[in-house]
């Protein structure tokens, strides 16, 4: 059985680059079509594959400013050539679901999100406040088109897979689509508890963008007169720099090692914003801390309240503050916390996806769930 893996772009190692790897280990021999790829940028089992990339890779500087090429991603995509593929896998949050496959092949899709800057954060991404009036109002009419074509290409996939019971939600909405659940994989082998002393202060590890709402963390942790260490980069770091100081600090990009071991010796990881799953509060419970989450989003599938964590209904910085509160006055197991994130390990994803994999390739040609 031939396998095409599609990709939306290689250009670093996030949640979704968590989840080609282990697909990648799933099938390992599959040919990998992306439409950007960065050299050296992701895994070397990803980078060991036969990775293809779209025209729009020899664009001018297409590799640092893809973003920018945002409404070629419909011709770009389509542009790839499937018709040797038996089996085509997509693991999507922009274009990659939207592949034109042969007519016996079949299409099974990972989603990580419907486009959340065509659909329903435009703002977060777009908005005046983001990159100015003109701009702003030049691209939405643009990012209506997108999404439209994003609704009507749905149908190309046969199978969609999501990561969370929220995606889950957002693909009926959007797509009209049902799907099964199979969570993104966490390297619960990599993240364990040690014993190590734990130290008075918190810990937000995230890519500094805007809809990660890094910002009410911060501003959360001053209300509650909390120590909070944040870990990583981004266009917003600068911005963030300006609320810093005293006991909240930024520190930049980490080591996965100095990252597991903040982990282990924070009070708790918070996560301030709506993710569509969040691997970061996984990653802290196998260490055995808890989480103080947003009660939205993929916060809902992976966070016991009161047992591995603290969800907070309101959001906003004063109900963060109240999070980290309510994290200080109670005690947490560590055992427990770790139990439960090993239900998200790599084994639970391979075998969740080999199963959905079974049923697509065993149903009738054309079959849709």
């Amino acid at each position: 059985m031939r396998v095409a893996l599609i990709h939306d772009w290689l250009t670093g190692y996030r949640g979704g680059e968590k989840a080609l790897d282990a697909l990648c280990q799933v099938f390992p021999s599959a040919d990998l079509f992306t439409l950007f790829h960065v050299p050296g940028s992701t895994s070397p089992t990803i980078e060991h594959r036969r990775i293809t990339a779209s025209p729009l890779q020899w664009l001018p500087a297409a590799t640092r400013r893809y973003r920018e090429y945002l409404p070629l991603f419909p011709w770009a995509i389509e542009q790839f050539n499937l018709d040797g593929y038996d089996l085509v896998v997509s693991t999507s949050h922009c274009a990659a679901k939207s592949v034109i496959v042969s007519g016996r092949a079949r299409h099974l899709c990972y989603c990580l999100t419907p486009m959340r800057y065509a659909w329903d954060q435009f703002e977060a991404y777009f908005g005046a406040e983001r990159i100015g009036r003109v701009p702003s109002a030049l691209l939405r009419p643009v990012m209506a088109r997108l999404a439209r074509w994003d609704r009507d290409t749905a149908h190309r996939v046969h199978r969609y897979v999501a990561i969370s019971q929220y995606v889950a939600r957002r693909i009926r909405a959007y797509y009209n689509r049902e799907s099964s659940v199979v969570f993104p994989p966490v390297d619960t082998t990599f993240y364990t508890p040690a014993a190590v002393p734990v130290t008075p202060h918190f810990l937000s590890v995230s890519a500094l963008v805007p809809y990660k709402r890094v910002d009410l963390a911060m501003q959360a942790a001053r209300q509650a007169g909390v120590a909070l260490t944040v870990v990583g980069d981004g266009p917003e770091r600068r911005a963030l720099e300006a609320l810093a100081g005293g006991q909240v600090r930024l520190v930049g990009r980490q080591s996965d090692e100095a990252i597991r071991d903040l982990y282990r010796r924070s009070v708790a990881t918070i996560l301030p914003g709506e993710e569509d799953f969040g691997i970061v509060p996984v990653e802290a419970q196998a260490c055995g801390r808890p989480v103080v989450a947003l009660a939205r989003g993929g916060a809902l599938d992976t966070v016991v309240p009161d047992v591995t964590g603290v969800l907070v209904d309101a959001p906003g910085a004063e109900g963060l503050a109240d999070g980290y509160r309510r994290i200080l006055a109670q005690s947490w197991d560590s055992a427990v916390i770790r139990t439960h994130a090993e239900r998200f390990s790599h084994e639970a994803f391979v075998d969740g996806i080999r199963r959905a994999t079974d049923e697509v390739m065993a149903a009738p040609p054309g079959h849709t769930w």
